[in-house]
Order: structure tokens, then sequence, then C-alpha cells
């Protein structure tokens, strides 16, 4: 495959000044880029952090672009490309479930279709690239407000060397019937994919969106440092899901924040499968009256992978709620970690708050621990935690055997049993591959 432009000279000042030019930014995005690298340059990775001992910034490309130009049709799409995103159902997807699809190649989108009746509505469904140049104030309103430059190491990486992600735009009172949906794909090994993601869903709007990622097997590492920022203004709804299927050599390192102002209900569906290491906690900030947030993520974890994940909730405002419930799977040495914050500032009266985490170990090698912080400044606050560590009883695999089931076929039976909550929340589509991707994981990895 040919490349249009990259660079692959590790991490710079200079880096961060060719990106830009070959995107033609404004003059404060580049002084933001800069000042993030520069954060990115001071900042220290917490005490806690594992895993990353392997990851040199140096060997990993920070900008390539496919010699491509951005189709409008998906018969535009050189044929290379089509194949490999057609392997992965994009065409099929959008003819039966989207009304939108953003597909990322590597550091840029390729291919963008938005159904007439959404441009109508107002709905701006399109490349954060694109953006900066259509919408250049509004873009500037809210990019890195949520998840300011120096909010921690990878996000600062992020926003130095940002490059394609989704903007998704819905107007006042706009409900978006239909999903829409991003693919991000890694295709080249030691690739940085720093993808940015910036949501803005107006009052009394609703909208659901999608993403999926992948990346084939290669033998060097890839890194994979995104951040997404959604904000949810008065009375509006907000449903984000994510599914990734990573390869077991991507460094999975991702910051995702969401606002709920008055009213406003953010849904975070987080599915985390493969990636040799994960840190991903998806956060949400009840900054008034009435918000509301849910957090539903699924992590499984085999051999030689560490899933560090989980949710926060801040609540800023009385009469606010929210709900996080972690289920994790582990297996072989697989290692998986719930990491959760709470918290009820002075004055967020009558908040209500419910932490459910449950783990499934498969064998006797295999890890999983639970990390909950729970900080609580208001007295008139309602909350429960609860957390269970468990494996595969022999009373449920001898009732699903003599009803005829293999030992085999009855575990995996109960792991979706497990995970059911999660599956039958998202698309058909994803609930499908989502299904198949853990019974192949499980196949030889439980004893």
């Amino acid at each position: 495959m040919d490349y249009e432009a990259i660079w692959d000279k590790g991490l710079s000042e200079e880096a961060v000044r060719y990106l830009s030019k070959q995107k033609n930014e404004p003059e404060w995005m580049l002084e933001l880029r800069l000042k993030a690298f520069e954060w990115f340059k001071k900042l220290e990775l917490p005490p806690w952090v594992e895993g990353l001992e392997d990851l040199n910034y140096d060997e990993i490309i920070y900008y390539l672009k496919p010699k491509a130009e951005k189709a409008q049709s998906w018969e535009e799409l050189p044929e290379d490309i089509r194949k490999i995103y057609d392997q992965l159902g994009i065409p099929e997807a959008e003819k039966k479930y989207l009304a939108g699809v953003t597909a990322q190649f590597e550091s840029s989108v390729l291919y963008e279709k938005v159904e007439q009746y959404l441009a109508e509505k107002g709905v701006i469904f399109i490349s954060l690239d694109e953006a900066v140049q259509k919408y250049p104030e509004l873009v500037r309103k809210y990019f890195a407000k949520l998840v300011p430059i120096n909010d921690n190491k990878f996000a600062a990486l992020n926003t130095a060397f940002w490059s394609g992600g989704v903007f998704l735009y819905v107007p006042k009172g706009v409900k978006v019937d239909r999903i829409l949906q991003a693919y991000f794909r890694i295709q080249m090994q030691s690739l940085g994919q720093f993808e940015r993601t910036l949501i803005i869903v107006e009052e009394d709007a609703e909208v659901s969106y999608v993403e999926g990622c992948s990346a084939p097997i290669y033998s060097k590492a890839s890194l994979h440092a995104a951040v997404v920022e959604v904000f949810a203004h008065k009375r509006s709804r907000v449903r984000y899901t994510t599914v990734q299927n990573w390869s077991k050599n991507v460094y999975n390192l991702v910051t995702k924040r969401g606002m709920a102002y008055e009213g406003a209900y953010i849904e975070w569906l987080d599915g985390n499968m493969g990636s040799k290491v994960t840190y991903k906690y998806p956060g949400i900030i009840l900054k008034e009256p009435y918000a509301k947030a849910k957090i539903l993520s699924i992590a499984s974890a085999s051999s030689g992978q560490l899933i560090d994940s989980g949710g926060k909730a801040i609540h800023l405002a009385p009469h606010t709620s929210s709900t996080i419930i972690s289920k994790s799977i582990s297996m072989g040495s697989g290692i998986s970690k719930y990491r959760g914050w709470i918290k009820v500032a002075k004055g967020a009266k009558h908040a209500k708050v419910s932490v459910n985490c449950d783990a499934l170990l498969l064998d006797k090698e295999s890890r999983t621990d639970t990390y909950p912080n729970i900080d609580i400044h208001e007295k008139d606050t309602q909350i429960t935690h609860e957390a269970t560590v468990g494996k595969i009883e022999e009373e449920q695999l001898f009732y699903l055997m003599s009803r005829g089931f293999d030992e085999e076929t009855a575990k995996t039976m109960i792991v979706m049993g497990f995970v059911e909550e999660f599956i039958k929340e998202i698309p058909l589509e994803y609930a499908v591959e989502l299904n198949r991707l853990i019974k192949l994981e499980m196949e030889g990895s439980i004893g």
C-alpha cells in the first residue's frame, strides 16, 4: 500500500509541526498541539501503571496518510483499502443498520457517508480534521475543554498528535433515530493511532453512536491513544458504544469523558476485547441538576493480557444519579482490573449512586483486582457498592451437561450468560461479533 505522507522519525516538536502543516490547520490548533507536547514531556505515569515498560515512543510512527483521496462512495475507495473494510462488514452494516458511517484507516478518515435526511436536520457527522476547517469556532469552543491538554500523559500525547476521528453535532430538538457508526483500523505495524472524537448534542436532542476498533497481528507493538469528549446539553440523551477487538500487540490507552447538563442522560457501553494492555475509564461529569449517567462495561483478559478498566462518575449538582456496572472475565494468565472513581461534591444533595463489579475467573492462573475510590462530601447521598468474584460452579456444569451439552459448550453458555446484560444492549452485528470473539478467546483457555 502506498502512503502520501508519513512521519516515522520518532517523537519531536518537528513532528508536531509537520503533522499540523500537512493538515493546513489554523494557528490556534498548532499552538495547542505544541503546548500539549510540552505537557507530555513533563507528565509522569501514575505509580500503579504497569505493563508499559516495552513501549518505545521513538519507534512509533506518528502520522501516516494512505495515498487515497477521501471518498464519497464505497466504490471510490482504492481496492486494497476497500477489501480490508469489506472484511469488517462496513458496506453490509451501513446498508442494513446505519444512518452514517465514518471509516478511519491509519491516521486518516477516508470514507464518509451521511444520509440526506440527517443533513437536512442539520446534523453534522464528519471527520474532526474537516470540522476544524469548516466549523473552526464550534470546534475551538469545545475542543480540549473536557479533557485538558495536561489531564494525563496519553491525553497530552493525543492532543499533540491527534489525526482523524469524528466530529458529531446534533442540533436542538433533533432526535436521530438510527445509529451513527465509525470504524478505526490499524493496518501497519508500529503505528500510533491518535483519533479524536468530539460529540456535541444540543438541548432536547438524542443520538446513538457506535465505534468499532480493530488491528491485525504484527511482530511490533502499536499504540492506540484516543481521546473522546461528549457534551450533552439540557434534557438530551446520548448513547456511546465502543466494541474494541485490538490484536494482542496493541497498547490501548484511552481517555473518554462526558459532560451532562440539566436533565441530560449519557449512557456509555464499553466492550474491551484484545490488546496487550488497556487503560480506559469512561467518565461522566454530572454538572447540573437531574443529570443521569450509566456506564456498562465488560472486559475479557486472556493469556498475556492486562485490561485495566472501569468508570468514573462526578456528581457536582443535586438530584443527580449514576450507575456503573462492570463485568470482567479472566482466563489463562490474563489480568483484569476494575478501577473506579465516584465523587459527590459538597452541595450535590440527593445524589444517587450504584456501583456493581462482577468478576469471573475461569482457571487458577488468571487474576482479577478491584480498586474502588469513593469520595463523598455530601451527607444527603444514597450510594451502594457491590463487588463479587466467582468461578464456574460444578453444579452449573452438571445441570447443563445433564441436558446434553458437552463441557466446553456448557462453560461457554455460562460465560455468555454472565455478559448478557452488556450484549443485549449493543447493536445486533456487534452482539454477534462479541459472542464469536469471546468464544474464540475461550477455546483452549479454560480448565
